[in-house]
Formats: structure tokens, sequence, C-alpha cells
């Protein structure tokens, strides 16, 4: 018995075992939390190498029907820790007491949310391993400085260190992607507070973004008049330019000019 892949859920399994044990294997702070969970799972290529590993305990999580089903009877002894259910609605703090991991071959058409969802969650969240369409996957690690680095870059970073793991070439999924996939790696860092208003931070990063080619006393002057603006030199500067440490102090200059 195999499961179709279903385009409407984004789903390109991966075959190459090697790879699937890569992966499992860039779990590196494991000691540090409880539950591992892992999102879109499929047939299990991940899931034999995560639930054959001691710690944490393994929980599996999966829209796709069909799946859980298949995955129900390749791993009768799961019980209630394989989950039928999307994971963008998953209430984690009802399921998993603890801090928490996350692993997945991620379906690319939900990417971003993912990301987002695991933000919303950074107090539990310790570490994701996951693979992404290589595009999202350097957008992710992008340094200040280039045209990959945004608007995910500066809040995934604020929060998380992220490295570029490796590339997936798309002659080992099924059936093959457009694009080349590549996996990360993000791990939880010591901030657990920004030391700004962080709804104000949110808006600077995404105004400074959404007009990028503009200096910020351009791109922010929806936030902030421009003759309130101080006379600092972070003003002259493009969002693209700026790390997550300009942004906390963009943020409160801004606070303080309204």
């Amino acid at each position: 018995m195999t499961v179709k892949a279903k385009k409407h859920l984004g789903q390109h399994f991966l075959t190459d075992k090697n790879i699937a044990e890569k992966i499992v294997n860039s779990l590196k702070s494991a000691d540090q939390y409880e539950h591992v969970l892992e999102v879109g799972p499929g047939m299990g290529i991940l899931s034999d190498f995560l639930l054959s590993r001691d710690n944490p305990k393994a929980y599996l999580i999966d829209i796709d029907t069909e799946s859980f089903n298949f995955l129900k009877k390749k791993y009768p002894l799961l019980g209630e820790r394989l989950i039928n259910g999307d994971f963008l609605e998953l209430d984690f703090k009802a399921i998993f007491p603890g801090k928490l991991g996350i692993i997945g071959n991620f379906p690319y058409n939900i990417s971003s949310q993912i990301l987002f969802k695991m933000l919303d969650n950074r107090d539990q969240v310790v570490e994701l391993v996951g693979m992404f369409q290589k595009e999202v996957a350097e957008r992710c690690a992008e340094k200040p400085g280039s045209k990959e680095y945004g608007i995910l870059s500066v809040f995934l970073q604020a929060f998380y260190k992220v490295e570029y793991l490796f590339s997936v070439k798309p002659g080992v999924f099924n059936p093959p992607p457009k694009v080349t996939s590549a996996v990360i790696r993000l791990t939880r860092n010591a901030t657990e507070k920004l030391d700004c208003d962080e709804k104000l931070f949110w808006q600077v990063v995404k105004a400074g973004f959404n007009q990028r080619r503009k200096t910020l006393r351009n791109a922010l002057s929806s936030l902030v008049s421009k003759d309130n603006m101080p006379d600092d030199p972070l003003f002259d500067m493009r969002a693209e330019r700026l790390g997550v440490d300009d942004f906390v102090t963009l943020t409160n200059l801004v606070g303080n000019s309204r």
C-alpha cells in the first residue's frame, strides 16, 4: 500500500533514505525539549528514523486522511501521538505541556505560515529542522545587505539562530517538485522579548520592506511624520541594510517620535 501525493496539499514525498536520516540527525537540541512533532509525514520516511531515537517523544501530524490511515497501520503503537489534523490550527499548549521541537518535509505552499506558527509559539518551540523551497530557505538564513533578505529573515532572526544546512535536488522526491529544495535548522536564541514595542517592531519591519527601494525616512512616513523623525542615519538607509538590533533601535526612535 502506498499513498498518492496530492497536488492541492503540496505533497512531494521524499524517497531517499540517506537524506531522510540526515534531516533527522540535524536535530541537535533534543536534550532541551520533551516532545518532537513531525509535520506532514506522508508515508513515514522521516518518521522511521525519528521514532528509532530514544528521546524526545515523537508525535506525527498529517492533514491528509489517506496518509493518516497509512501511518496508523504502519505505526500501531503510536496511538494518540498520531494526529489527523491541520498543523496551522494546532493548539500546542493543549497537547504539549513543555518545550517542543518541530521537523518535517514541509508543503511548500504553506511554508511561510508554518514559520509564523512557530514564531507565535516561540516560548515553546526550541528547534525546527525542515525542508523548504530553496528560495525560502535562503531568505530565512540571509544576512542584511542582499535582495533575498527581507521581512521573514528579520522576524525569524529576532528569536532564532537560522542555519542553511544543505540543498536537495528534485529527483529524490515523488513527484519531483519543479524547484530545488533545502534543509534549514532554527534554534531558539536567548531573546525572550525584544527591547522595544514588539507590535510596533512588526509594523516598522513590514513598512520598511514593503517599500524596500525607498529610504526608511520615506518608507516609514505612514507610521510617523517625516517632520517628527529625528536626524538619525538609520532613517537614511534602506530596510535591507538593517539587522535585528538596528530595527529594535529604529522602532524605539519611531515610537518616541509619534
